[in-house]
């Protein structure tokens, strides 16, 4: 007989939380349970009017919001706790690093020299377009400090995100017979896929740094026919470097389709990208923290979008990403968290946030 491993109150904490599916919309049961486990961890918690999960300790100034994600991207996989490695969907992205925002908060809560205010929030539908938990969070705080809970290795920092524009794009023509000179829907929209890429490629190919460049990527790509009408949809997503906000890609990719009148963009996201100060006081106490635990800190750009994206432009206090995890495990099958690096994660954000409210 195989014996279940036996998990410290932390580990169990992250185990448990990723136990319980949370699909983006579909957050409830894992926002409940999460609730509970931070009231019963001294923190006066609830859920906001969004969903969110909120866990609060103390009060005043200076305010440090956590701002996590509780919900994951579809994928059932298994959750089990092999060699110390926990696996299972959002592991990495992102509940180990909300579970490592309660524990350490936890952690503090069980000191009595902790000034000011640390808010735990468990956002819901970061992994949508919509990021409700995020922009309904950006009216309820003014925070001094911010840390996003996204996976970045616990010796690594983010300090920004690329921005994104989420597009679909739609096309219907007459029905022909495919005999004739004609162009079909498809092969029109295969047509302005290549010229985005050549666009962009033109407009930002020459950037050293990926973080600098403008990605194209066609996500999906669908025809139909009624007998009458040929129509071709697809859906685009461009992450997009600093120097190149989501309004002017737009008027770009909508001249690029000026000579197809029949062709239509329709916004399904967007938001700008984001990039912190590496000098900043939140920086500079997350790196003495990491040099504490034996480690050198790294700092880092991301190429994906996270939160950070929504909440630091307005927020403008000092923030950065921070959590457990291998961000190449994102997304994907094979989806798991080292426990001691969860651990040593937990350790540095108590760190940080002693420092922040001694």
């Amino acid at each position: 007989m195989t014996l279940a491993p036996v998990l410290t109150a932390e580990e169990a904490l992250v185990h448990g939380l990723v136990a319980i599916p949370s699909l983006s919309g579909q957050e409830g049961d894992a926002v409940g349970w999460l609730v509970e486990r931070m009231t019963e961890l001294g923190l006066t918690s609830s859920t906001d009017g969004a969903g969110n999960a909120v866990g609060v300790l103390g009060h005043g100034s200076p305010q440090t919001v956590l701002l996590g994600h509780i919900d994951t991207v579809p994928g059932d996989l298994p959750v089990r706790v092999e060699d110390g490695v926990l696996h299972g969907r959002g592991a990495v992205d992102a509940k180990g690093a909300l579970a490592a925002f309660v524990s350490a908060a936890a952690r503090l809560a069980r000191r009595d020299d902790v000034r000011g205010q640390v808010v735990v929030v468990g956002c819901v539908e970061e992994e949508a377009s919509s990021s409700k938990g995020a922009h309904h969070a950006l009216a309820e705080y003014a925070p001094d400090f911010c840390i996003v809970g996204e996976p970045s290795d616990w010796r690594r920092v983010t300090l920004g995100y690329k921005g994104s524009l989420r597009l679909r794009a739609r096309l219907a023509v007459p029905c022909g017979h495919s005999a004739h000179q004609r162009r079909t829907a498809a092969e029109t929209m295969v047509a302005f896929w290549r010229r985005v890429e050549g666009w962009a490629s033109d407009l930002t190919g020459h950037e050293p740094r990926v973080f600098d460049q403008l990605q194209p990527t066609l996500l999906h790509l669908n025809t139909a026919s009624d007998g009458r009408t040929e129509t071709s949809v697809a859906e685009l997503h461009l992450r997009l470097p600093p120097a190149h906000p989501p309004g002017p890609v737009l008027e770009g990719l909508r001249g690029l389709a000026a000579d197809l009148p029949a062709l239509t963009l329709e916004v399904l996201g967007q938001c700008p990208a984001f990039q912190t100060d590496r000098t900043s006081p939140l920086v500079r106490t997350f790196t003495r923290a990491i040099r504490a635990q034996g480690e050198q800190p790294g700092l880092v750009l991301k190429t994906g979008t996270a939160d950070l994206n929504v909440v630091g432009p307005v927020w403008g206090c000092p923030v950065v990403a921070y959590g457990p995890g291998d961000a190449a495990l994102d997304h994907t099958p094979h989806e798991r968290l080292c426990l001691a690096e969860y651990g040593r994660a937990v350790d540095v954000l108590e760190s940080v946030l002693a420092e922040l409210h001694r």
